[in-house]
């Protein structure tokens, strides 16, 4: 008489559970890490939102923020508010020109920011949909950010950095490596004051922000 054998079930190992649960909970946080938030800008961040229009600020949802993209504003001695009232001028349509950046950082250290964070700014051509745009003022054609513009420039770059997870050596980039424009031109032609701009901001990023309540 022929015996029948029960086979025996085996469950299945942890590890393999383990891996499934490592890539997702991976995935969800390179999801979570870059999506825009509707985050408080530090107190020494001046806020003048523009008014939603076509030209300046579409109102568009930015998609994730992958990057920071320096740009320089090309008008020597112009100040930030200048700058900021200029993209608000271009609301009106009659120059036939669309502009705007999340932030304009000024001769004297002043920042403004002029989109939301949670929305796109005309600033970097076919990276407008997932990065930040920082444009800064300069006292003379060269387009070298004068001392106190630069430091301000990389605080709010490292404080970005911080906020969206983002490797200042990757991820923070010029308007020319996006379009191959000479912008911001300092930091075109001198390609070591932008790589030291770089190891400026990762040095701020390493030393840390306090988080304000």
């Amino acid at each position: 008489m022929a015996t029948r054998h029960r086979k025996r079930t085996r469950g299945i190992t942890p590890a393999p559970l383990l891996l499934a649960l490592a890539f997702l909970c991976f995935g969800a946080w390179v999801l979570l890490r870059s999506r825009p938030s509707d985050v408080q800008a530090p107190g020494w961040v001046e806020q003048q939102f523009l008014t939603e229009n076509p030209w300046s600020r579409p109102g568009d949802k930015l998609k994730e923020v992958r990057g920071v993209v320096i740009h320089y504003v090309g008008n020597p001695g112009t100040s930030a508010q200048a700058n900021r009232n200029y993209f608000e001028s271009l609301s009106t349509g009659e120059e036939d020109t669309y502009a705007s950046a999340h932030f304009v950082v000024g001769l004297e250290g002043e920042v403004i920011q002029c989109i939301p964070l949670t929305e796109i700014a005309y600033a970097s051509n076919s990276r407008n949909d997932d990065t930040v745009a920082v444009e800064v003022c300069h006292p003379d054609e060269t387009g070298q950010f004068s001392d106190v513009t630069y430091g301000q420039v990389v605080e709010l770059t490292a404080w970005l950095c911080e906020t969206y997870h983002l490797k200042p050596n990757e991820d923070v980039i010029r308007h020319y490596d996006v379009t191959g424009k000479i912008c911001p031109k300092y930091y075109v032609d001198h390609e070591d004051a932008w790589t030291q701009f770089l190891s400026d901001v990762e040095a701020r990023l390493i030393e840390g922000f306090e988080k304000e309540d």
